[in-house]
C-alpha cells in the first residue's frame, strides 16, 4: 500500500508492542507521520503463543501483513474443548474453512515475536514512522497551541518531542495511564498463567491440528501449534495467590503437575515433558475507566487489560489501532475530540469482550454439580451453535473494510 505522510505534527505513541506498532502502521496509512517510542534497546518477544481471530485478521489484512503473518501462523481446524479429568469431549467450535466462509478471515494461531515481527518489518518500511528504541517518554505536557509536548530520556540524552496527540500503548503496567486516569493501577486477577513451548515431533497428531481447551477444577490448559506448526504452545492457568515479589518469573514442572493432579493422563503426559516454565499474573485493567484526556488517548492493555479466556487481548488492541487512525482522520481539525470518538466508538465492545473474558474464567474454572451442568449444556448446543456464540466477536469488521473483497 502506498503511505504518504501529511504536513504538521506528528502522532507520538509510546510502547512498540502490537497495539503500538499497529497504531503506528494505521496512523501512517490514514497520512500522519508517527514516532513510535519504545523503552526497551530492542523488540524482542515476551510471551510466546497467541491467537488471531477473523475480526484481527481484518485489520492485519488494511495493515498489508496479514500475508506475512499467515506464512508463520497456523490455522487450526477446531476449538476441542474436553474435560480435564477425564478426557472426554465436551464440543467442538468449527474454525479453519468454516472460519474463513463465515467470517472472510482466518482464525490463526502465531508465535507472538512472528506477529510483531511482521508489523516491525512493515513499520520500518516508512518512511512516515520514526522508531526510537531505547528510549522512555516522560511528563507529557499540552501546550497552549493545543498540541503535547514530552520529554524523552535516553542513554543518548534527553530530547522533547511534539505532536498533535500521545497515544499510550504502553500496556498493563502503563506509566503515563495517570496521565489519563486518577485510578490507574493495575490489579491482580487472582489468576496465574504458566508457558512452556514443544517441538511437535512425537506429539499427538490432533493436537498439531486443533487448539485444545481443557477444563478443570480452578485450572484449564490450552495449546495449540505456533511456527507453522513445528512446535506447540502450551498454557496452564490456574486460580492462585501470586506471592513472588514480581508479576513474573520461571516456574518447574513440579508446581504444574501438582495443580493439575488427578487430570486425564494424556494431558499430565504433555504437561509434564516441558522442564521449565515461565509464570506470570494475570492483571488486569478495567475496560470502564477514562481512555482520554485532551490530546492524550490509551490503546489496548493500557486501556484495557483483560484474561486470556476469550483469546481476545491481542485483536482489542489490534482492532483499537483500525478505529483510532479512522477518528483522527475524520476529525484532524479538533484532535480532543476525535480521541473521544474513539474511545466512545470502542468502548462499550470492548468492556463486553473483557466481561466475557470474566465469565469464561469462571465456567471453565467450575467443578462439582456446576461442572456437571457445564459439560450437559456444551454437548447439548452442538458445534455451530458453539461457534455462533462468537459471532458477535469474530464477525467485526474495521472501519471502511466493507469495501474490501474478503480473502479467499
Amino acid at each position: 500500500m502506498t503511505q504518504t505522510a501529511l504536513p504538521g505534527a506528528p502522532i507520538i505513541i509510546a510502547g512498540a508492542g502490537i497495539g503500538g506498532l499497529s497504531a503506528a502502521l494505521a496512523l501512517n496509512q490514514a497520512g500522519f507521520p508517527v514516532h513510535l517510542v519504545e523503552k526497551a534497546p530492542d523488540i524482542q518477544e515476551v510471551g510466546a503463543g497467541l491467537q488471531l481471530s477473523p475480526n484481527a485478521c481484518a485489520v492485519l489484512d488494511l495493515l498489508g501483513v496479514l500475508d506475512s503473518v499467515r506464512q508463520a501462523a497456523f490455522q487450526p481446524e477446531r476449538i476441542r474443548i474436553r474435560s480435564g479429568t477425564t478426557g472426554k469431549d465436551l464440543a467442538a467450535v468449527p474454525l479453519g474453512r468454516d472460519a474463513r466462509d463465515r467470517y472472510g478471515y482466518p482464525y490463526l494461531v502465531v508465535h507472538r515475536a512472528d506477529l510483531q515481527n511482521a508489523l516491525l518489518s512493515q513499520a520500518e518500511k516508512n518512511p512516515g514512522i520514526d522508531i526510537r528504541l531505547g528510549a522512555s517518554l516522560t511528563r507529557p505536557e499540552q501546550t497552549p497551541s493545543g498540541s503535547i509536548l514530552c520529554h524523552v530520556e535516553s542513554l543518548h540524552g534527553d530530547d522533547m518531542l511534539e505532536g498533535r496527540a500521545l497515544i499510550a500503548a504502553d500496556g498493563v503496567w502503563s506509566r503515563l495511564r495517570p496521565y489519563v486516569r486518577k485510578k490507574s493501577g493495575a490489579r491482580f486477577t487472582g489468576q496465574t498463567a504458566y508457558r512452556a513451548t514443544l517441538p511437535a515431533d512425537g506429539l499427538p497428531p490432533h493436537m498439531l491440528r486443533d487448539t485444545g481447551l481443557w477444563m478443570g477444577p480452578n485450572a484449564h490448559v490450552v495449546h495449540y501449534p505456533i511456527k507453522a506448526g513445528r512446535e506447540l504452545n502450551v498454557i496452564v492457568l490456574i486460580k492462585e495467590d501470586w506471592q513472588e515479589e514480581s508479576w513474573s518469573g520461571r516456574a518447574d514442572r513440579t508446581t504444574v503437575m501438582q495443580a493439575l493432579s488427578g487430570w486425564y493422563g494424556e494431558l499430565r503426559d504433555l504437561v509434564e515433558r516441558p522442564d521449565h516454565w515461565l509464570k506470570w499474573a494475570l492483571c488486569g485493567v478495567p475496560a470502564s475507566g477514562g481512555w482520554t484526556n485532551g490530546p492524550i488517548a490509551l490503546l489496548g492493555d493500557a486501556a484495557h487489560a483483560m484474561l486470556p479466556f476469550a483469546a481476545q487481548g491481542a485483536a482489542m488492541a489490534i482492532e483499537d489501532a483500525a478505529v483510532l487512525a479512522q477518528c483522527l482522520a475524520d476529525g484532524t481539525a479538533n484532535v480532543s475530540r476525535a480521541l473521544k470518538a474513539y474511545e466512545a466508538a470502542r468502548k462499550e465492545r470492548v468492556r463486553k469482550v473483557q466481561d466475557l473474558a470474566a465469565r469464561n474464567a469462571s465456567i471453565y474454572h467450575m467443578s462439582g454439580p456446576l461442572a456437571l451442568a457445564r459439560n450437559t449444556a456444551m454437548r447439548m448446543m452442538g458445534p455451530h451453535r458453539m461457534a455462533a456464540q462468537m459471532a458477535w466477536v469474530y464477525g467485526w469488521k474495521p472501519p471502511k473494510a466493507a469495501a474490501r473483497p474478503p480473502l479467499t
